[in-house]
């Protein structure tokens, strides 16, 4: 009896492995699905985006003729404030938490692990990096095309 009964217990016990094991498969699954989805949608909208640019380039030169004028039409020092602000809110040191969650979100999206080091490592030396660029950009375009932004973008950032 005791033969028999362990007969049953193992084929339970077989059963129940091997139900474990297909709804394993079924998650592993959905996630290469979902990762190879999110791919697809993002090379849609890479190339669609890419159309968009090709094919509206007079849209986007209006536009940016626009923002242009718009920009210029400002003071200096309203110049150099809202290049304070967009360099603050963007790449502001004071805000590693939001990096923190961009770049998880980013991970997730493609498909991969949290990885608390990576990210620390990302926001402890990509928004220098970003700063810097910004800086020099600042320094080498502003510089010619109007000295006193550069002045009052300094003395705003001290």
């Amino acid at each position: 009896m005791t033969y028999s009964s362990n007969k049953i217990q193992l084929q339970d016990l077989t059963k129940e492995i091997h139900q474990q094991t297909i709804e394993l498969v079924q998650i592993y699954n959905n996630d290469s699905i979902k990762i190879v989805l999110h791919l697809l949608t993002d090379l849609i909208w890479f190339i669609t985006l890419s159309f968009l640019f090709i094919l509206g380039k007079e849209r986007l030169v209006i536009l940016n003729s626009w923002a242009q004028e718009l920009f210029y039409s400002l003071s200096d020092t309203m110049k150099a404030f809202f290049i304070l602000l967009l360099t603050d809110l963007c790449i502001g040191f004071h805000s590693p938490h939001g990096w923190e969650i961009v770049i998880s979100s980013c991970l997730e999206h493609f498909g991969f692990v949290h990885n608390k080091h990576v990210i620390s490592c990302f926001v402890s030396t990509f928004p220098v990096i970003l700063d810097t660029v910004f800086k020099y950009l600042i320094f080498r375009h502003l510089n010619r095309i109007s000295p006193s932004i550069v002045a009052t973008y300094h003395t705003m950032n001290e």
